[in-house]
């Protein structure tokens, strides 16, 4: 199979790589319900060394920056509870956290969590979160240009390997907020 975006050596059907796919998005790859086809989520195999945004476009070509997304793990504190959520922007943006993000937490404080919680509580690895398999009382922000793309890089679970998904079944994941300007510049 080609892949959609992006130039890589093996693109294949992720519901054919539950193998290599951490538990809780090879769970979540099984379960999806969406209006797109699961089959029409594609894993990518990459090099675990090139998974940092920069070496990655580096590597796997420089047209991917407007293509792709990063999810981040982001903790919303009010009256000593703590809400983790997940966030999706493109890639040459950054999460606005104190601003758009703390607001629709309701968080009187919001910042990035710890990579232990972010791993520990995903079941993921570090440099590999995606907003698919996450836990399902999360809510997942998710900006509106991520969602208005044809397809999107995205992480995979783990750090080598990355899913490519159609931008529209974004919106479909469990407990997706989909927001204007959740990533900045």
């Amino acid at each position: 199979m080609r892949a959609p975006i992006g130039h890589f050596d093996d693109a294949t059907p992720a519901t054919e790589r539950l193998d290599v796919l951490t538990g809780p998005v090879a769970d979540a790859v099984r379960a999806w319900r969406g209006s797109v086809p699961a089959e029409q989520i594609v894993y990518v195999d990459t090099e675990p060394e090139w998974a940092d945004t920069a070496t990655f476009l580096e590597h796997y070509g420089p047209e991917l920056l407007d293509r792709s997304a990063n999810c981040v793990v982001v903790a919303g504190k009010r009256g000593g509870e703590t809400t983790l959520a997940a966030c999706v922007v493109p890639s040459a943006t950054r999460v606005d956290v104190n601003g758009v993000v703390r607001r629709q937490l309701g968080a009187r404080k919001a910042s990035f969590a710890s990579m232990d919680t972010a791993t520990g509580e995903t079941g993921m690895e570090y440099g590999g979160i995606t907003p698919l398999g996450l836990p399902a009382d999360w809510p997942v922000l998710v900006d509106s240009a991520v969602v208005d793309l044809p397809y999107v890089l995205v992480g995979s679970g783990r750090r080598r390997g990355k899913l490519l998904m159609p931008g529209k079944a974004f919106a479909e994941l469990p407990n997706v907020v989909v927001l204007e300007g959740l990533g900045t510049a």
